[in-house]
């Protein structure tokens, strides 16, 4: 017996996938083979032929999603933060339903949300060390504690308002997101370059109440002198 794949069998592989992809994306990871062979095009025994169960299905979901995330995370959005990478993405019809996947992964938690979440946190961290080294932004107590804050209100925002206001078609996620953005740029840019409390009672006061403040370089008194 032969063990190649032929090439329309391949052809199918990719096809269930990006059905899965798609579906998993818009209903959540409740959703049966049987959906998926549906939307696929192909039977149920079929997606069973090359992919055994759902789990190894999803399995390949996971590894073809994180591949291509990856492969275009630099191109998309370059230093601006996980939010605007899916926001960029999801611009693109080819890639909306990506989006939706990484978004409704880590909802529902797990160990692709933890590979989704760290590699956006290295990332910030990264991105954040080069402005300070620049001079533009402010240095941290505590950088990597900031780059998972941040990272979590990024990615935490687009959840609550994709839940808040959910999209049926993967072709309306792209503009969804970007009216997002649109509406949270003022006051986010206000927040990071003005700041929000007038003075650092509350600062002072943490860092005399932890145990073990971070020993990090502190950031500056954005308060004018004058």
């Amino acid at each position: 017996m032969r063990s190649a794949t032929p090439s329309d069998d391949l052809t199918a592989r990719a096809r269930i996938r990006d059905a899965a992809i798609a579906r998993f994306g818009r209903d959540g990871f409740g959703v049966s083979l049987r959906t998926i062979a549906q939307d696929a095009g192909v039977s149920a025994p079929l997606v069973l032929h090359h992919f055994g169960s759902k789990d190894r299905l999803r399995a390949e979901c996971d590894a073809h999603v994180l591949a291509t995330i990856a492969a275009h995370k630099e191109d998309a959005v370059g230093p601006s933060g996980p939010d605007h990478l899916l926001v960029e993405l999801a611009q693109v019809e080819t890639y909306a339903p990506l989006v939706a996947y990484v978004l409704r992964s880590v909802q529902h938690g797990g160990e692709l949300a933890r590979t989704f979440y760290a590699a956006f946190v290295a990332d910030a961290e990264e991105y954040l060390r080069a402005g300070v080294a620049a001079g533009t932004v402010r240095p941290s107590r505590d950088e990597a504690a900031r780059a998972r804050f941040l990272t979590q209100q990024a990615i935490g925002g687009l959840l609550v308002a994709l839940t808040l206001e959910p999209v049926d078609d993967p072709a309306d996620l792209g503009p969804r997101l970007r009216a997002h953005m649109d509406a949270i740029a003022l006051p986010a840019l206000e927040l990071y370059t003005d700041g929000l409390m007038t003075e650092r009672r509350m600062l002072d006061a943490y860092l005399m109440y932890v145990t073990d403040p971070p020993v990090g370089a502190p950031a500056t008194d954005p308060r004018p002198t004058s």
